[in-house]
């Protein structure tokens, strides 16, 4: 029998591929039930995930024993209305959404929620709009003023195409030498720019759905893929909605950057930015120095509705 260790870098459930140190790519499935941390998850064992395991004589797949404690993981409702949750990534340096305006559209809701889980696990978050080639006229005003909002908040904010290599050097810098998880819808251009980054990476390209606009999966399973300019990207498979797990009512407004730095003026220390009199965040909102559709997004957190690729802003 051997012992060694590494790092997740496929999952599909208690089957999983680990890398291990000396770079060698092990077959693996987890020995007897885990639950980590307490957590109420449909995958006790996720792509980033530092593990122990063993094989045994003339076994050619490990059994993983341990699972390190994680210093931070995305974290999603696994369906809605589920009290179960879905680990995407553990052991992440950064976490970059993956935008489009058409073809699939991308709601700020669905951003906002993903940015408020990175704040949440203090994940470093940034933004990519893909696409850029295929908008025009009111759209391009549009996806100017998202930038200039993200930006506002201290979220770095990329314009890329995927198909017309535009934007790519900026987005290998932003990847380089560290953990990346990349997400969004299906159909958004993970994939492409996957390839555009790494072309001998050679991922499957989808098709956008006619009659819906929305991307068709072409990732299964989350997979964390090696760069040869250095670091890991996390590719996944797209995410339709994204519910929050785990939130505190009073804990949403520290989530916001531009809610967080007006709390301590407002009248009540308890305050929900709600209904309260001398609140400093309605009074900013009131003054325009707060975006109203960041606002009716955080209204729709603060009331637990949970978010849907329908409900679109």
């Amino acid at each position: 029998m051997t012992e060694s260790s590494g790092v997740v870098i496929r999952s599909t459930g208690s089957a999983c591929n680990v890398l291990t140190k000396e770079g060698k790519i092990v077959e693996c499935r987890l020995k007897g039930n885990f639950r980590i941390q307490g957590i109420r998850s449909t995958n006790p064992l996720a792509v980033g995930d530092n593990v122990s395991f063993i094989i045994r004589d003339g076994d050619d797949v490990g059994l993983i024993d341990k699972i390190e404690p994680r210093h931070n993981y995305i974290i999603r409702k696994a369906t809605k209305l589920s009290k179960h949750s879905h680990i995407i990534a553990a052991n992440i340096d950064q976490a970059i959404v993956m935008v489009t305006l058409t073809s699939p559209r991308t709601s700020t809701g669905f951003i906002d929620r993903f940015l408020v889980t990175a704040e949440a696990y203090h994940i470093p978050a940034a933004l990519i709009f893909n696409k850029i080639d295929n908008i025009f006229g009111e759209e391009i005003t549009r996806l100017n003023r998202l930038i200039a909002l993200y930006e506002s908040l201290g979220y770095k904010c990329y314009k890329t195409s995927a198909l017309q290599n535009i934007g790519i050097e900026d987005v290998k810098n932003l990847l380089k030498d560290k953990v990346s998880l990349l997400s969004g819808h299906s159909g958004v251009g993970k994939t492409a720019l996957i390839n555009a980054v790494q072309p001998g990476l050679m991922r499957k390209v989808g098709e956008i759905s006619g009659y819906h606009q929305k991307g068709k999966h072409t990732t299964t399973f989350a997979e964390m893929l090696p760069l040869n300019f250095g670091g890991y990207i996390i590719d996944t498979p797209g995410i339709k909605e994204f519910g929050l797990v785990n939130f505190d009512k009073s804990e949403i407004a520290e989530r916001f950057p531009e809610m967080r730095n007006l709390m301590h003026q407002c009248q009540f220390n308890n305050c929900t930015h709600i209904h309260e009199p001398g609140c400093a965040v309605k009074l900013a909102l009131s003054k325009g120095l707060i975006d109203e559709s960041r606002y009716r997004n955080y209204i729709s957190i603060a009331n637990d509705e949970y978010f849907e690729e329908t409900d679109w802003d």
